[in-house]
């Protein structure tokens, strides 16, 4: 509710150029409790509704010189007289008339001669018709403003702005001219964020988006929210458009471009002004923005190449040292660009839940039971769909993000469990893959356990795959790393078994529990090598005592050699794809045909 509307008193214009008229609304109106403002003609009319902003005006029509009719039409004009209600009195009942007074404005009519007995009441309820009214429209502003706008900085939302990009280069197709379209990230901001808290990172948000305002609005008209508590944005057609994307990403989009060197010029501004330091109490932090340049039509002609192409040109502006621009070019999908772009949005995908877990049953060869569940980690990417582990593991690898990932993926997976043990499955063990990065470190064992201890989880269900090639790089070394692993009641799997010429001698002396058949020799079986291979392993692992799984079976020809040759345990799209884990309890219920 407007600050007007919810006066106890309100207020209301009383125009008419009849003292009489005048002095009998007054004491109408004043009886009901209201405070009564007069003028006698349409120039008074208009000036005491700019300096009173009155509750609602009750106006004649004709008036000597400025009629009613006018002053309703240049009130309603007023962003402060867009919704006031407005009661306009008249001899005149012709539908003509009537009609004329509804163009102009008027949210009620009444005809002469006015029943002065029941005009409080009638003036009550227009006003109360008015507060329902202004509070409904305040909610579908507001609405409007949380579907179109960023809360923090008040600057257009993704949504805004991909709407007014596509508009923008449907209204260039027929121009000369150019439209810029700038992707700006601000380098290293998690870092910032982590180290002063999220409020005063909240804060810089807000200054770099004053920034941005600041520098473009010489350049031409920005489109800024208005101050008046509707959440309309005030601009032209060809308006700059800031947005912000959300995190630390943010756009700009820069209408009637006829040159490059314009855009070069905009460019260096953001760069140099972005690039102070930023007050935030005791902390003065400094962060520098990575901006990529796409134009229209030369770098695409459609609203997805142009934001492609600037997201592209941002990541080779981050490759070439951060703090600087670069304009789109065709050669810039080279794989270094691609790496930090994939390492940059798999750290978003671990922070906006964009992962998630596939569960691959590993089953009991000899009676079908489930004997496992093998956790895959997927990544369902916002705009690209699913992105197969094959492209992001490897890069999560290079750039260590697979310690964060591995981590997430064992409380996710534990978390998963413990939902099932609830509805009474809990006689199957879980598998985890473990990096040769994350084996790598000193601490792992301590780093599991803090996890277990974090989430309260019976270790003994829990099978840590490790690839052969991870545990013989230090073989000597990595001996006692297993045993503390092992000394926490896990469960270890050598994974990939066959393609890490592992010594039989560190083999024996290895506290490991299972071997995994790789899928490479599983494919080979029904060919001589192949089941020479297999049926080497199988013993090997007989010899050893230990548990053996043969992962990667496709086929029935397959399944039936492994069980025949006595491996325990099948693993493979023939038995089960990876599923999600709603899907799950649908596969603890039955057998595995076997």
């Amino acid at each position: 509710m407007s600050e007007t509307d919810s006066r106890e008193n309100p207020t209301i214009l009383v125009t008419d150029d009849d003292a009489m008229t005048r002095m009998l609304t007054r004491q109408c109106l004043e009886a009901e409790g209201m405070i009564v403002l007069e003028a006698e003609n349409g120039p008074a009319a208009i000036d005491l509704f700019v300096r009173e902003s009155p509750d609602l005006v009750f106006m004649d029509v004709q008036m000597p010189g400025m009629s009613g009719l006018e002053v309703c039409e240049r009130i309603r004009r007023m962003p402060q007289g867009r919704d006031v209600p407005i009661l306009l009195v008249t001899g005149a009942d012709d539908e003509e008339s009537i009609d004329r007074g509804f163009r102009a404005g008027a949210t009620q009519y009444k005809t002469k001669p006015v029943n002065w007995s029941l005009l409080g009441r009638d003036v009550k309820f227009m006003l109360r018709s008015s507060q329902h009214v202004q509070a409904l429209k305040r909610q579908e502003d507001r609405l409007r403003y949380l579907a179109y706008y960023d809360p923090l900085t008040s600057l257009p939302n993704r949504r805004s702005f991909t709407e007014e990009l596509d508009r923008l280069v449907l209204t260039h197709h027929n121009k000369d001219a150019h439209v810029a379209v700038m992707f700006i990230d601000l380098d290293h901001f998690k870092r910032i964020n982590d180290s002063i808290g999220h409020a005063r990172g909240d804060r810089l948000l807000v200054e770099i988006a004053k920034r941005l305002t600041d520098q473009l609005s010489d350049y031409g008209d920005i489109n800024i929210l208005s101050d008046v508590g509707d959440y309309q944005y005030l601009g032209t057609e060809e308006s700059i458009i800031i947005a912000r994307l959300g995190g630390d990403e943010f756009t700009v989009v820069i209408p009637n471009v006829e040159d490059d060197e314009k855009v070069t010029d905009i460019a260096k501004r953001i760069l140099h002004s972005l690039s102070q330091p930023v007050e935030l109490q005791s902390h003065n932090p400094v962060v520098t923005p990575s901006i990529g340049i796409a134009l229209f039509p030369k770098d695409g002609t459609d609203p997805d190449t142009l934001v492609r192409n600037a997201d592209t040109a941002m990541y080779a502006a981050k490759s070439m040292g951060r703090s600087c621009y670069r304009f789109y070019k065709d050669d810039m999908n080279s794989s270094a660009v691609e790496l930090l772009k994939m390492e940059e949005e798999l750290r978003e995908a671990l922070v906006e839940n964009q992962l998630e877990l596939h569960y691959q049953p590993l089953v009991n060869s000899s009676d079908g039971a489930l004997a496992g569940l093998e956790a895959l980690v997927r990544w369902n990417h916002p705009e690209r769909g699913m992105i197969s582990p094959g492209e992001f593991i490897p890069v999560a690898e290079q750039t260590g993000q697979i310690i964060d990932l591995t981590a997430w993926v064992m409380k996710e997976a534990i978390k998963d469990c413990k939902i099932w043990e609830q509805a009474g499955f809990a006689d199957f063990k879980i598998s985890i893959n473990i990096s040769a990065l994350e084996f790598n470190h000193d601490d792992l064992a301590s780093h599991v356990t803090d996890l277990f201890d974090e989430v309260d989880f019976n270790k003994h269900r829990v099978q840590l795959e490790l690839t052969e090639s991870a545990i013989m790089t230090d073989a000597q070394a990595n001996i006692k790393k297993l045993s503390e692993l092992c000394d926490l009641g896990v469960t270890l799997a050598v994974d990939d078994f066959g393609t890490g010429y592992s010594s039989l001698s560190y083999l024996r002396q290895f506290p490991i529990n299972v071997l995994k058949i790789d899928r490479s020799f599983v494919m080979g079986i029904g060919t001589e090598n192949g089941n020479a291979i297999v049926d080497a392993i199988t013993s090997l692992a007989k010899a050893l005592h230990l548990g053996l799984v043969a992962e990667g079976v496709e086929t029935k020809e397959q399944m039936d050699y492994l069980v025949a040759s006595g491996c325990d345990t099948l693993q493979g799209f023939y038995l089960s794809r990876p599923v999600p884990a709603k899907s799950i309890i649908g596969l603890l219920t039955k057998p595995f045909e076997i």
